[in-house]
């Protein structure tokens, strides 16, 4: 589902990043996968909340970024980076300044430096095959409610295989984990859907 925007559901974000970099740091990599990335709002979101908090160390971030596209064009628009003003007013002003370029014609470019950290590939959840593994943080938002129960429980369960130990989870927040694999998880905080993996 395509429909985003840039720091949505910002509260959970803020969580996921803050715990990942608890874990993650004095690693040589922080990796992070979001699954779901549509046309790149989400994960140019959580490469920003990086960017702000990692400083000089931000270039050890890799957020592979997958979408499942039909229209085959997901990849072009996340790659370009390239956004209409309207779609960014959202974005608090000081953030905005920082991170993103004019490029003319009411258009607006993410910054090279954040552009550079963000990786994508085209992958279907379903294949319940991981892209990767050793992942700090695997990011999931308005994906699971496209799929039939017992689907989200493998999609899940592919993730707790994808993530290090201790690795986090975010879910959007309608998102409950199922119970049949509540062993496999501890909700972080209570009032978002940020689970640690056990």
């Amino acid at each position: 589902m395509a429909f985003t925007f840039f720091f949505r559901d910002l509260p959970v974000l803020e969580y996921a990043v803050e715990a990942t970099i608890k874990i993650a740091m004095g690693r040589m990599r922080i990796k992070v996968w979001d699954a779901g990335s549509a046309l790149g709002q989400e994960p140019y979101t959580l490469a920003i909340l990086f960017a702000e908090r990692l400083g000089a160390t931000f270039n050890n971030l890799y957020l592979d970024a997958t979408d499942y596209d039909s229209e085959n064009n997901f990849g072009d628009i996340i790659k370009q980076a390239t956004y209409k003003y309207e779609e960014l007013q959202r974005i608090p002003a000081d953030i905005f300044k920082k991170y993103f370029d004019s490029q003319g014609s009411d258009l607006y470019r993410v910054c090279d430096k954040v552009r550079s950290r963000v990786f994508f590939q085209y992958h279907d959840l379903l294949s319940l095959k991981a892209i990767g593994s050793d992942y700090a943080l695997v990011v999931c938002k308005n994906v699971l409610l496209h799929f039939q129960y017992n689907e989200r429980i493998e999609v899940l369960k592919m993730y707790h295989q994808a993530l290090c130990p201790g690795g986090y989870l975010a879910l959007e927040n309608t998102q409950k984990m199922p119970v049949e694999i509540s062993h496999m998880f501890e909700q972080v905080v209570p009032d978002a859907q940020l689970y640690k993996k056990l």
